[in-house]
C-alpha cells in the first residue's frame, strides 16, 4: 500500500456521451477516513463510495459511474494500492449508484448484492432495459453476510425496505463505521415522493434498525451537509422527521385533505433548515397521503 493519507484527483471526464468541459467536469477526490488504517471515501461529483484496502486486496462499494466513466474510481484505488480489487458491493440496485461496474469486473472483481437486487437486474435485462455496463451480481445476501479479506471484516446487513427493497447497510465492526446509501440522509428531506418502498412505516422501522446497530460514524452515498460523516443523532433525526411527517399526513387524510390540499398545507417548521425542504416536503407528504389515504 502506498503511504498516504489523502489524495485529491481533479480530472476532466466524459459525461454520458457528451464531451465534458471545464465547466461541467465533476470534482473527483479520495480521502482516508481519519482514525482508520485502510478505509477511504471516493467522491465523484455528488456521489460517494467507500473502499477498503487490505493485505489481500480491495473491497469496493458502488461503482457510482452512471453517466460517468468508471476509470476515475479505479484510478483512485490504484493511487492508494497495487492490490487487486477483489469485491464490489452494491448498496442497492438503482442505476445512479451501481451502473458502470463492467471495468471492475474485467479486473476480476466478484460482485455482491442483496438477492432482490440481482432479481431486479435480471428482470431489467430480460426486458432489454439493463444498461450495458451494469454487472449482474455473482453472490447475494438475504439477511446478512460477512466478508473477510486480509484481516478486515465487512458485514452486509439488510435492515428492511426503505428507499428500495434491496438496500444493504455495510458495517465495519472494528472501525465502527457504516456505509449507508440514500435512505438515511443527513439534514436533508427524503427523496421526492419516497419511491420504491412498500410502506412508509416499514421505512421508519428500517431507520430504527440502522440506529440500533453498533457504529459511531456513517459514510453516506451523497455528500450531505458539506460531506461530513453521519452520527446516530442524524439517524434519530431522520426517524423523528418521518414520524412527524406521518402524523401530520394522517391528520390531513382523516380531514379529507389528501392529496393536493395536504401537499400545500402540511408544514414541518422544525425541519425547515434541512436541505430541499421547500421543494421536497410536498412530495414527501404525497407519499404518506397515499399510505394514510389509500392504504398503499
Amino acid at each position: 500500500m502506498k503511504a498516504l493519507n489523502a489524495i485529491v484527483i481533479l480530472a476532466s471526464v466524459m459525461i454520458g456521451t457528451g464531451v465534458a468541459t471545464a465547466q461541467n467536469a465533476p470534482p473527483v477526490s479520495t480521502k482516508k477516513v481519519d482514525g482508520t488504517d485502510n478505509v477511504y471515501v471516493f467522491r465523484y461529483g455528488g456521489y460517494q463510495a467507500m473502499f477498503i484496502v487490505t493485505s489481500e486486496g480491495v473491497i469496493a462499494t458502488d461503482p457510482i459511474s452512471y453517466l460517468r466513466p468508471a476509470k476515475p474510481y479505479i484510478d483512485a484505488i490504484k493511487a492508494v494500492t497495487d492490490k487487486p480489487i477483489k469485491y464490489v458491493i452494491y448498496s442497492h440496485h438503482h442505476y445512479d449508484h451501481i451502473a458502470g461496474g463492467k471495468p471492475f469486473k474485467e479486473l476480476g472483481a466478484t460482485f455482491i448484492s442483496h438477492r432482490r437486487a440481482k432479481e431486479r437486474l435480471l428482470e431489467l435485462k430480460k426486458q432489454n432495459a439493463l444498461l450495458p455496463d451494469v454487472v449482474i451480481p455473482d453472490q447475494v445476501v438475504d439477511g446478512s453476510k460477512t466478508i473477510t479479506l486480509g484481516g478486515t471484516k465487512l458485514e452486509l446487513i439488510f435492515v428492511g425496505r426503505n428507499h428500495s427493497d434491496d438496500s444493504l447497510v455495510m458495517r465495519l465492526p472494528k472501525e465502527k463505521l457504516v456505509f449507508v446509501v440514500d435512505f438515511a440522509p443527513i439534514e436533508t428531506i427524503q427523496f421526492r415522493n419516497i419511491p420504491d418502498n412498500a410502506s412508509p412505516l416499514e421505512f421508519i422501522n428500517s431507520l430504527k434498525k440502522l440506529a440500533g446497530l453498533d457504529w459511531d460514524r456513517m459514510i453516506t452515498g451523497h455528500p450531505y451537509a458539506g460531506g461530513r460523516y453521519g452520527t446516530k443523532k442524524d439517524v434519530q433525526d431522520d426517524i423523528a422527521y418521518m414520524e412527524d411527517l406521518s402524523a401530520e399526513a394522517k391528520k390531513a387524510a382523516d380531514a379529507g385533505k389528501c392529496f393536493d390540499a395536504a401537499m400545500k398545507e402540511v408544514k414541518l417548521p422544525k425541519y425547515e433548515k434541512w436541505a430541499n425542504y421547500e421543494n421536497g416536503l410536498p412530495a414527501n407528504v404525497e407519499r404518506f397521503c397515499y399510505w394514510w389515504g389509500r392504504g398503499y
